[in-house]
């Protein structure tokens, strides 16, 4: 349910809230307004009224939450959450880029490409160093040399990293490395990730599933929510339909519906989306149009000698086509491109 407070409540007022919410066997989760408060207690509620609450002091109402996902709903948070990653915001008017390649295969390649983008305008740089591959054969990725690897790019270029986490087990040893923690499609409905996940305080990038609907997609930020993790972003990565044109149907729709349903901001990846270099930028255009905080895009040097999704890479130059047609479209919608960290240490 949610409480709303009145705008002259007290902080003890506030307190005998939480207290009866606790009592109650539910949790409280406090977002607070510029003239008051909402408390949104959530868990299992079997008391058919809502009387206990609303006859509390400082109480302005009480309503149940329509919505199976509860603290992600715009009824508990009806602004856009909006949050920094070293360097600067998501959530708010300016649109966040976050590109680089899908595997980091060396020094040498992840170090060249995070000073491309950069300079292109990028604002965070992603790389995979875990890679959840359908064949057992091909590259798994670098592990914590790869991690290494990325964190060199990021003193060299002040740009923050994203990485994919595959599994809790990782998790100690990527904390001290990554900046913005991506769950992949495969694992979106991996909850005991996504508890663990929800138990620190990193951004979190939480991809749609292959198959999944949009309520499922919520539900599993939930999980995040829950854990007390407010920093999370959403990604639309294209979904399986009986279309073999494209890796995956690119859903726009689901950038409108997204920001309508929730607070959490909204990204998209072009790359995966369609599978294809032909159509990212065209795709990277449309989600910008569409609404879309950000875009998460894959960039290679040499895309023929990738070790993984080199058909759907851009080469530096591409990507910097690619910016300025969405800082185009970002402008015609009154938003701009996130401003990049001035400060860079020396050593390239």
């Amino acid at each position: 349910m949610i409480i709303v407070m009145k705008p002259n409540y007290t902080p003890q007022q506030l307190e005998g809230v939480i207290a009866t919410v606790k009592a109650h066997g539910l949790t409280p989760h406090i977002t607070y307004g510029v003239e008051t408060a909402i408390v949104a207690a959530v868990g299992e509620f079997h008391v058919p009224s809502l009387d206990p609450f609303e006859v509390l002091d400082g109480v302005e109402s009480v309503k149940r939450i329509s919505q199976p996902f509860k603290l992600g709903s715009r009824q508990v948070h009806p602004e856009n959450s909006v949050f920094p990653i070293d360097g600067f915001t998501v959530g708010g008017d300016d649109i966040v880029l976050m590109a680089g390649p899908c595997s980091v295969e060396s020094r040498s390649q992840i170090l060249e490409t995070a000073h491309a983008v950069r300079e292109a305008g990028a604002n965070a740089l992603r790389g995979g160093v875990f890679k959840p591959r359908t064949s057992p054969y091909s590259f798994q990725g670098l592990g914590e040399e790869g991690l290494k690897y990325l964190a060199e790019a990021r003193e060299q270029t002040g740009m923050p990293i994203v990485v994919e986490i595959m599994s809790q087990t990782q998790l100690e040893l990527m904390l001290d490395y990554v900046d913005v923690f991506q769950v992949g499609a495969r694992n979106m409905q991996n909850f005991n990730l996504l508890r663990v996940l929800g138990e620190t305080r990193k951004t979190i990038l939480l991809k749609r599933g292959l198959s999944a609907t949009i309520e499922e997609l919520l539900m599993s930020a939930e999980y995040l929510l829950a854990g007390g993790n407010k920093q999370v972003i959403l990604c639309e990565r294209g979904i399986r339909t009986f279309e073999t044109s494209t890796r995956n149907t690119t859903d726009i729709n689901a950038i409108p519906v997204l920001k309508n349903l929730t607070h959490l901001p909204v990204i998209l990846d072009p790359s995966h989306a369609t599978g294809d270099v032909n159509y990212v930028t065209p795709i990277a255009r449309a989600a910008i149009a569409a609404g879309a905080d950000g875009l998460i895009v894959e960039v290679h040097p040499e895309p023929s000698k990738a070790v993984s999704d080199g058909k759907q890479s851009l080469k530096p130059e591409k990507f910097v086509e690619m910016v300025n047609q969405v800082r185009a479209i970002a402008e015609a919608m009154g938003r701009k491109i996130a401003p990049i960290k001035k400060s860079v240490s020396a050593g390239w």
